[in-house]
């Protein structure tokens, strides 16, 4: 049943965006999406709900489209999900990130506060904007302090958020969701978790052709092999429909805030693969090699959430562990790549 709430969400294609307009879709809300123009052909993970959204064509660096969207579609919610978001692939496009990820995010908050000013804005941040911290867990007050890019790009945003925010003359409301790693089968391949589970379900299955390629442009096994960065590399990982409800919910509150979405839990890249290849009756000894080209010149962590102030304040707690996150993943992989 309609509830009559317009949402607009950039970067609806993407992972979070797909799943972030079923929840709302079930909610009742009018949705509208806002897509690249070169991905006039392919919704990416949009593909099976983009008839029931509205599309918009156009792009975070130029101004003049998210203008003509807003002014159009007049929503009563904004989720600017939309990034480069490869903390690895920024460094070989610097410029990109910035002008996607960080004055996009900036170009988004400055059109709605000129067209639609009562709409609420979410920001996504990420746990990245930490760099490596020597305070662990992290939770909203642990210093910012990025080391590539992506992670400059979106402290830019978050800081530019808060301005808005504070303005006495015209504050706007754009809460900050500092979101710590969310996986899915919907995740890109660009990154280790999907990179490792295709790998497991290519092998299981013997699959000899339409191997995916990895982000240098080589099949992600060869030799039944999958080759990758740092195994030591600690990461929080969680499940991204958990985190697309925080998203929503962080926009009912009475007043903007930032919230740290996290599991509280830590495991190395080694693990994960270690736990995806024992899904399929593996041993990751066997099929993992590693290689210094898939290693960032700078490496951020060990990263770990403090999400206190989301289940306080907000109710929220993650509901999917890391072993079933593991699951999940693998047995979609071994079905798509058999």
């Amino acid at each position: 049943m309609a509830n009559n709430k317009k949402a607009f969400i950039t970067g609806i294609s993407g992972q979070d965006g797909s799943y972030l307009t079923e929840l709302l879709l079930d909610k009742g809300y009018e949705i509208a999406g806002f897509v690249r123009r070169n991905a006039a052909l392919d919704f990416g993970n949009a593909n099976a709900i983009k008839d029931e959204v509205k599309i918009y064509y156009g792009d975070l660096h130029s101004p003049e489209s998210i203008a003509l969207a807003l002014l159009d579609f007049k929503p009563d919610e904004i989720y600017n999900l939309a990034s480069l978001s490869s903390p690895l692939g920024s460094f070989s496009d610097k410029l990109g990130t910035i002008m996607i990820t960080g004055i996009g995010a900036l170009h988004v908050f400055e059109r709605a506060k000129q067209i639609v000013p009562e709409a609420r804005v979410y920001q996504a941040s990420t746990s990245e904007m930490f760099g490596a911290p020597t305070q662990v867990p992290q939770n909203e007050e642990t210093p910012l302090a990025p080391v590539n890019p992506y992670a400059a790009a979106k402290e830019f945003a978050h800081r530019m958020a808060h301005i808005a925010r504070n303005d006495r003359k015209q504050p706007q409301f754009i809460s900050c969701g500092i979101l710590f790693n969310h996986e899915s089968p919907r995740r890109g391949l660009n990154f280790v978790t999907r990179k490792i589970t295709t790998a497991v379900a290519c092998i299981k299955n013997n699959k000899r052709e339409g191997i995916p390629m990895n982000e240098i442009g080589e099949p992600i096994v060869k030799n039944g092999k999958v080759t990758l960065g740092d195994l030591e590399a600690k990461r929080d990982w969680g499940f991204a429909p958990d985190y697309v409800e925080i998203m929503w919910k962080m926009l009912q509150t009475e007043e903007a805030d930032d919230f740290v979405v996290a599991t509280g839990e830590v495991h190395t890249v080694e693990e994960f693969a270690k736990e995806a290849f024992e899904v399929a009756g593996l041993n990751f000894k066997d099929h993992v090699e590693t290689d210094p080209h898939f290693i960032p010149p700078v490496q951020t962590g060990p990263l770990c959430g403090d999400a206190s102030k989301a289940k306080r304040i907000l109710g929220w707690q993650p509901k999917t562990n890391f072993k079933e996150l593991v699951k999940i993943m693998v047995h979609a992989d071994l079905a798509k790549f058999s």
